[in-house]
């Protein structure tokens, strides 16, 4: 763990969401550095190896309950928040989980004598910049029902720190790695399957994603830094190299092998008609996702860096290839699935027609 030196982390810890995309491979980051005991609260059953390691406790149940989250924050020494509603979801669903939610886990926490918390927000409070890079004190602005909700629990979080009580925000960039699919899988399957992939615009801006190993080392140090005052802050996360959007996506056709190339389409007539596809239903993108897909889109890491001594180890297109290598390895398993979150491919909708374009 990058910069953490011999600081011992915290335990039992609870991971909200632990059935999901971040919170398995937190998991089992904390199993890797020792944590004796990590709990998981979440909707979906855990169904990793890992059910049967005896330090983990996974509970199907709602961050919503406040009982199931009592029951479960009790005697922990730390909580990371990783549980949402996607921005794919209804808005009524966003709003209660991600607001309500957030609420309950950090009153239950507080409430327990829980010491170090880490709640996950996301770079989309900073909504479609003007500027970049994008600073933790830029004027926060979220695109839709996902965004706003970050911004409001967020604010519930940052009122209940005190000292004692450390609260860590965490904004990272949109994240890879193992167990990764969601959006990520529509253009991964077009790779696999032989196809090029379609840019919104020219594909020259460069667009910062992160790994999510990178990110477990970021929470780690929020748990584990001797420091509580240099915890109980905001951070961004997100890689420190990457390329245009065209560079790094390339890296993943060239892996594929079928010699197909990263192909520019005219924003100015593609963002509308996806507004209009994803008002219809006939598409999965919505609008944080079009709306910056042709922009540079970067925020800087220089205080997470500097006042936790984190350093990211992946590159934007390792962390693609990592991603793209764990989607060909696992392919057989979801084959056939789909859905609202980053555990399963998203439906392509009327994009698997655009594919054979492509």
């Amino acid at each position: 763990m990058a910069g953490a030196g011999e600081a011992a982390l915290p335990a039992p810890v609870l991971v909200t969401g632990g059935s999901g995309f971040l919170g398995v491979n937190l998991i089992r980051w904390l199993l890797a550095h020792g944590v004796g005991e990590v709990r998981s609260l979440d909707l979906a059953a855990f169904d990793y190896p890992e059910k049967g390691d005896p330090r983990v406790r996974a509970e199907v149940g709602d961050v919503r309950d406040r009982a199931a989250v009592r029951a479960l924050t009790a005697g922990c020494g730390a909580v990371v928040h990783c549980a949402a509603a996607l921005p794919l979801c209804d808005e009524a669903e966003i709003r209660s989980t991600d607001v309500g939610g957030a609420r309950v886990v950090l009153e239950e926490a507080k409430a327990a004598g829980v010491r170090r918390f880490v709640y996950i927000s996301s770079t989309a409070v900073y909504g479609i910049p003007d500027h970049h890079p994008v600073f933790e004190g830029d004027r926060l602005c979220g695109v839709g029902p996902y965004g706003e909700s970050k911004i409001e629990a967020e604010g519930i979080a940052r009122g209940l720190d005190a000292p004692g009580f450390a609260v860590s925000i965490l904004r990272p960039k949109s994240f890879v790695g193992p167990e990764r699919l969601g959006v990520f899988a529509l253009l991964y399957d077009w790779a696999y399957t032989g196809h090029g992939f379609p840019m919104i615009g020219s594909g020259r801006n460069r667009y910062q994603l992160l790994d999510v190993e990178d990110l477990c080392d970021a929470i780690g140090l929020c748990l584990s830094h001797p420091d509580e005052a240099a915890v109980r802050d905001t951070y961004n996360v997100g890689a420190d190299r990457f390329a245009t959007m065209r560079e790094d996506w390339q890296a993943v056709l060239d892996a594929a092998g079928h010699g197909k190339r990263v192909r520019g389409t005219p924003a100015w007539l593609v963002i509308p008609a996806l507004r209009a596809l994803e008002a219809l239903r006939l598409s999965p993108l919505y609008r944080w996702v079009y709306e910056t897909a042709p922009r540079d889109s970067f925020v800087d890491v220089g205080k997470i860096r500097a006042r936790l001594g984190w350093a990211p180890r992946f590159s934007n297109q390792e962390a693609l290839l990592r991603n793209y290598a764990w989607y060909v390895e696992n392919l057989p398993r979801f084959r056939g699935q789909s859905g609202k979150t980053h555990r399963v491919p998203w439906k392509q909708g009327i994009l698997a027609l655009a594919k054979r374009c492509f």
